[in-house]
């Protein structure tokens, strides 16, 4: 160590400096530091003695109510002694008061700073050690990291200069006392004035942390009270950045207060602070210290042993609240110690609960969550302004969609009741008059292969025009009727939902047929049961095919006859073909056969040349689908099981908020029902209870997947970050009319219109970067079929987004724990869900788009947490898959505004309940 008179090196256990012969600082709160900056010695002294009485001064030089302390930055009287004298002028601009204080890094004065007219504290590295490269560089160092720092609870510094070869810091001066001599003089502080203390200290490193600057040295005479009530954390910087600390730099500080990792000499970081910070809040609470020792070897085995008295055993009326966030602070694994400065903060009485049970090691309860964050609402000029974003990005997502949706290419020209109509007079002119028992109809896409055709042998820029010709159509109609009512069959292929599609129930009833229509209601494909017995009859009359071309509005002129390829499944004693083309595309080959029985048309179809036969088509998908497929089911099952075994652990371990999982499971069962009630294809019969059962159970097994993987989930975001769990918490608790309710639904309905708009924008990116037009966007024929349709698909949504969520959660959750890292569980979740799109026309394009939107997807999950994803998802799959129209006459256009109407709603719902009641407008501005 250093003599604090001369500045000469002493040995550890010296009493009087051999140079000078005054004794010497044996303080343990002294910083001890070689020119290496690591230990001199290992011997610690034993606690402060009495402090000695400073020299006597003139009554009139000092404050009467100022006290000596040790702390550098200091009011107190002049100490004797120091290289410069009273009046004395340094680099031409510094007038010398005089010496207030000593420290391991040099002497401190007090001085005027002439050009400013302002008092300035000026630290000057000691004589000898100004010669010392490595002081040198450790001083620009605490200068450099230092001055990172701005906040009103550190002591700001501000320059670095040279006088007469002496280095000097200059820096705010204090006017008061540090915490060491308030302790000294005081033995401890009040609860109330130590917590508020606390909170200040909190704050300040707070700020330093932020910043990236670490303490290393923080102890109480490091901490200055000004008069004012006002602490300032002095002498930041000695450790320098976090990231640049390792190794035996990590060892300079003061022992005593000193990490245990410190001590070792192991990496310096934040959270040794936070150990630093809990022996000087058990310091100034308790007038004592939490370790006392005479050695190093004995001061490393107090720490690593963890033995302390309980602050509550030395202060009766302690807050156990305080004990705990010490003894947390105190936690010889740093893993185990709150994980930031705030998070202590919070944890002191009259903070945050919720940040309390973090920082006391402790996972908040589902009520504690409900009840933290904040109440009191949005200011509602932010609230008006995210309302009015969403309004904004609505209406352009109108134009947007206008401009490059096939759907408002002209392609939807007729209604579905117009369309099947013109159905049923098909079948009356094709010998099908008979009334059904059944009907149902909807619509379906027929551009999948088409699609894949048009990218091979097409690359011009126009090339998606032809989806919007008048023929082949992009869009067809289908009409069933059955002489017996139709009861959907297949328990996967309509997920419960009990819809009859063109394949489901099979066509195997007599008198079944199935008709195809273009939106101008011309046949594209008939298809009927023929008898299953009939009777020797005379010779059948000959099938009249040009009722087909009638039906299809084709000319049997523009084709000739040829030979039948194309077997229907329905046997037939006659079959026809003809090739040919439509006169207004004469290069595109249209194949048409035909089957009759007994003189009765039973068949017809249209074949182009991307028509495949699906019936006889081997499976053989591409590897990267393989693969896809292979990773997928590994997920679903790695989410089942993992969701299985961790919710039973949290079960087990009385961690889980069951009421909440019942109320979400209950929740989407609900949600299920209500939506296979609005899209089944339902019967008077009793086979609708068999559609019934399926739905339950659908519906039960949604509800316990979402519950299992809330039971799985739920404790580990409530003990990690329970902030984003907050508005849900208050939500499946039943306060719908909270401000942080409110705030998620405006938030997540403006996310759901950005989600939209940035998928929709590949249409203008992909011409600048000079690729072709993306395949134009069509949406989901289902929702075409009416408001009731539209509601039924809205609610699927909802109950399938929220498992999607879930499920996403809890594989991000499952690869943190496989990763060790939030942020290679964040890349590899963006990865993963992002690697399809390798398979897309322009798969670096793709890529990379649905990265940003994946990662997005995070960002919103971690800052805000699953309501807002849940409504953003939602609202972006309406926007996407919803026939949205500038042109409200159009007859889809109701369809569009089903789902609009009801996000326009929520987001004004949303906007209304989160301001809490407060005017958008002030009583000045309308008096004005």
């Amino acid at each position: 160590m250093y003599c604090s008179t001369c500045g000469a090196k002493a040995p550890a256990n010296a009493k009087f400096c051999s140079s000078c012969g005054q004794a010497t600082d044996s303080d343990p709160g002294t910083t001890l530091m070689d020119h290496d900056g690591g230990f001199e010695g290992e011997t610690i002294a034993p606690p402060a003695p009495t402090p000695r009485k400073p020299p006597s001064t003139p009554a009139s030089s000092r404050n009467p109510r100022s006290t000596p302390v040790s702390n550098p930055l200091t009011s107190s009287d002049p100490i004797g002694g120091g290289r410069f004298t009273p009046g004395q002028i340094l680099a031409e601009r510094y007038r010398v008061v005089a010496l207030v204080g000593r420290g391991g890094m040099g002497e401190v004065f007090r001085t005027e700073d002439l050009t400013l007219g302002q008092i300035v504290a000026m630290k000057f590295l000691p004589e000898r050690l100004s010669q010392d490269a490595a002081a040198l560089e450790q001083f620009h160092a605490e200068v450099r990291n230092a001055r990172q720092v701005s906040h009103p609870n550190v002591c700001r510094v501000f320059d670095i200069g040279e006088s007469d070869g002496s280095l000097f810091l200059t820096m705010e001066y204090v006017d008061g006392e540090d915490l060491a001599s308030v302790v000294r003089r005081i033995g401890r502080l009040s609860p109330d004035k130590a917590t508020e203390i606390a909170r200040q200290i909190c704050a300040g490193l707070a700020a330093a942390h932020e910043r990236g600057v670490i303490h290393g040295d923080l102890k109480p005479a490091n901490v200055m009270l000004d008069g004012a009530g006002k602490i300032r954390i002095t002498d930041f910087g000695l450790e320098g950045v976090a990231a640049s600390i390792k190794g035996e730099e990590g060892r300079a500080g003061t022992p005593a207060y000193m990490a245990p990792e410190q001590l070792a000499g192991k990496e310096v970081t934040p959270k040794s602070d936070i150990y630093s910070l809990g022996l000087v809040l058990y310091e100034i609470l308790t007038g004592k210290r939490a370790f006392e020792a005479s050695t190093l070897q004995e001061l490393v085995r107090l720490r690593e042993s963890g033995t302390i008295t309980n602050p509550s055993m030395l202060v009766r009326d302690l807050d156990p609240l305080i004990e705990r966030v010490i003894l947390r602070c105190l936690e010889t694994d740093p893993g185990k110690r709150p994980a930031s400065a705030l998070q202590v903060a919070a944890a002191l009485p009259g903070g945050d609960p919720l940040a309390a049970a973090l920082a006391a090691g402790e996972t908040p309860s589902p009520e504690m969550v409900a009840a933290a964050g904040a109440t009191e609402g949005m200011k509602p000029r932010l609230a008006l302004g995210l309302l009015a974003l969403t309004i904004v990005g609505l209406i352009g997502y109108f134009f947007v969609a206008e401009a490059f949706r096939l759907s408002n290419k002209g392609v939807l020209e007729n209604p579905p009741e117009v369309l099947a109509a013109r159905a049923r007079d098909i079948l009356a002119q094709l010998g099908y008059p008979e009334e059904p028992a059944d009907s149902a109809y909807s619509f379906s896409l027929a551009t999948d292969e088409r699609v894949k055709y048009i990218r091979e042998h097409d690359k011009t820029p126009t090339r998606w025009n032809v989806l919007a010709a008048d023929r082949p159509a992009p869009v067809v109609f289908w009409y069933r009727q059955s002489p017996r009512e139709m009861r959907a069959l297949g328990f996967y292929s309509s997920g419960g939902a009990g819809r009859v599609t063109q394949f489901d129930p099979p066509m195997d009833v007599v008198g079944m047929v199935q008709v195809a229509v273009d939106m101008r209601g011309r046949l594209v494909h008939f298809e009927a049961v023929p008898p299953q017995r009939d009777p020797p009859a005379a010779d059948a009359p000959s099938p009249n095919w040009s009722a087909l071309f009638s039906a299809a509005g084709l000319d049997p002129a523009w084709f000739h006859s040829a030979a039948p390829e194309w077997t229907p499944l329905a046997w037939g004693d006659a079959r026809a073909a003809w090739t040919g083309s439509f006169p207004e595309q004469k290069d595109l080959p249209v194949r048409i056969e035909a089957a009759a029985y007994r003189g009765k048309l039973l068949y017809f179809d249209t074949f182009y040349p991307w028509t495949k036969p699906g019936r006889s088509t081997p499976y053989a998908p591409a590897l990267s689908q393989k693969i896809w497929n292979v990773v997928l089911c590994l997920l679903l099952f790695s989410v089942l099981i993992g969701g299985v075994l961790v919710a039973r652990r949290n079960l087990r371990l009385g961690r889980v908020d069951g009421r909440g999982a019942f109320r979400l499971g209950s929740f989407i069962f609900v949600v299920f029902l209500t939506m296979w009630a609005l899209r089944a294809h339902h019967i008077a019969s009793l086979d609708e209870i068999d559609l019934f059962i399926i739905a339950l159970s659908w519906g039960l097994l949604g509800a316990a997947s979402v519950a299992l993987l809330y039971l799985a989930l739920e404790p580990y975001v409530r003990r990690k970050e329970p902030q984003t769990l907050i508005s849900w918490s208050r939500l499946l608790a039943g306060k719908f009319r909270d401000p942080l309710v409110g705030r998620d639904l405006l938030v997540g309905s403006l996310y759901g219109v950005a989600l939209a708009l940035f998928e929709t924008s590949d249409n203008f990116l992909l011409p600048v970067l000079g690729k072709l037009p993306p395949t134009p966007n069509i949406g989901l024929t289902e929702s075409l079929l009416g408001v009731r349709a539209a509601l039924g698909l809205l609610l699927a949504y909802v109950s399938g987004w929220t498992l999607d969520a879930l499920g996403v959660f809890f594989v991000l959750f499952l690869l943190r724990l496989a990763l060790r890292k939030e942020w290679l569980a964040a890349i590899a979740v963006v990865i993963l869900f992002s690697a399809p799109n390798l398979g897309d026309e322009y798969p670096i394009v793709a890529f990379v788009f649905s990265a940003v939107i994946w990662l997005s997807i995070l960002l919103v999950l971690k800052r805000f947490g699953l309501l807002v994803l849940v409504t953003a998802l939602v609202m972006q799959n309406v926007l996407i898959l919803f026939p949205v129209t500038a042109h409200l006459s159009r007859w889809y256009a109701a369809s569009a505004m089903t789902g609009l109407t009801f996000f326009a709603a929520l987001a004004f719902f949303g906007f209304h309940t989160s301001r809490a009641g407060k005017s958008i407008f002030s009583g000045a501005v309308l008096d004005n």
